[in-house]
């Protein structure tokens, strides 16, 4: 019986010390924080990097613009259902959510100096009055850019004045432009050569992507800023 009391302290060391082995190998040792318990926890999945998700510019472009340029992406309507988006500089100049888009032909017209938007409205080539989009191209001044994205019909109304001054601003597809086409359009007031920012899909059953309208088109890049604007 006198053993009982020397045995039980050895017994309480004993299961002292074993608490202390573990918890030291769990934890990792001193100063070493927590690493062996979160491994514990953490699965392999969990315990990768991720990658890091890549960086967007103005207008989500996927790189910036060299200086003196403006960044834009003009995306043409969907069918008659999603409406187009026209974007510069970060800054959203015509879209569904600014309730300023319409079916027709989406322009906004913008400072090629400044950068700034002059005006921005939409025109039905469908049932409106062509002669709304004529007022609205005629007198643009020396530099003035135009921004031009397709709704579901850009061309029903267009007649050959519409055509030729979009062919004058620089388009190449504006006088074969058709019935739900999909076009997509930067040009300027003045230009000497066709511009290269312009996308072009014809309405076709053969090769449409929604019943009735071809795909929706997408268009971004770097316009260089004019020198002076009249």
């Amino acid at each position: 019986m006198r053993l009982a009391g020397p045995l039980r302290i050895v017994a309480l060391v004993v299961s002292v010390g074993l608490t202390w082995i573990v918890a030291s190998i769990l934890l990792g040792g001193p100063g070493s924080g927590f690493p062996r318990i979160q491994q514990l926890f953490t699965s392999p999945e969990s315990s990768v990097t991720a990658a890091p998700r890549a960086r967007k510019y103005k207008c989500g472009l996927p790189q910036p613009c060299p200086e003196e340029h403006l960044a834009f992406r003009v995306v043409s309507g969907a069918a008659n259902v999603i409406g187009p988006k026209i974007c510069l500089e970060d800054k959203m100049l015509m879209s569904s959510v600014k309730d300023n888009v319409g079916r027709g032909l989406n322009i906004a017209l913008v400072n090629g100096v400044s950068g700034e938007l002059i005006e921005a409205r939409a025109f039905d080539m469908w049932a409106g009055d062509v002669n709304d989009l004529l007022k609205f191209i005629r007198p643009l001044h020396e530099g003035t850019l135009v921004f031009v994205a397709s709704y579901d019909d850009p061309a029903t109304k267009m007649n050959e004045e519409t055509r030729k001054l979009f062919s004058e601003l620089g388009s190449r597809n504006a006088k074969e432009l058709a019935f739900r086409d999909s076009w997509v359009f930067v040009g300027a007031k003045g230009v000497q050569n066709k511009s290269p920012f312009e996308q072009h899909v014809k309405n076709s059953k053969h090769t449409n992507k929604y019943e009735g309208w071809p795909e929706a088109l997408e268009m971004e890049g770097c316009i260089p800023r004019r020198s002076t604007a009249s």
